[in-house]
């Protein structure tokens, strides 16, 4: 059975607004490991440029195979790539102590 899109943004709902954080309240480390996934995912024969495959319409350039903005996915650390071409940095539970640790890196 197929998973329908709004049960999938739920299971994922963590990394997604972590996606979404990290696009809103910048950091140096994150866009930099952002850029260095962008660079895979351009080279990549899911990347949707058009945003065609996007989960969530409106929001390209998406990952053609799992339906991802790659603007919130790139920059979610408890993320990976479905294709195997990079991984996550932090475990949810590592993001969450991290936040808790550091609130505002840039203090």
């Amino acid at each position: 059975m197929k998973e329908t899109v709004g049960k999938k943004i739920w299971d994922n709902r963590k990394q997604i607004l972590e996606g979404i954080k990290n696009r809103v309240f910048q950091s140096e480390p994150i866009e930099k490991i952002s850029a260095i996934r962008m660079e895979i995912c351009n080279k990549c024969d899911e990347f949707d440029p058009e945003g065609v495959s996007c989960s969530v319409p409106g929001t390209a350039p998406c990952c053609g195979n799992c339906g991802c903005s790659l603007a919130f996915k790139t920059r979610s650390l408890s993320s990976h790539c479905p294709m195997s071409l990079w991984d996550k940095v932090l475990t949810e539970e590592e993001d969450v102590e991290h936040e808790i640790l550091n609130p505002n890196p840039d203090a």
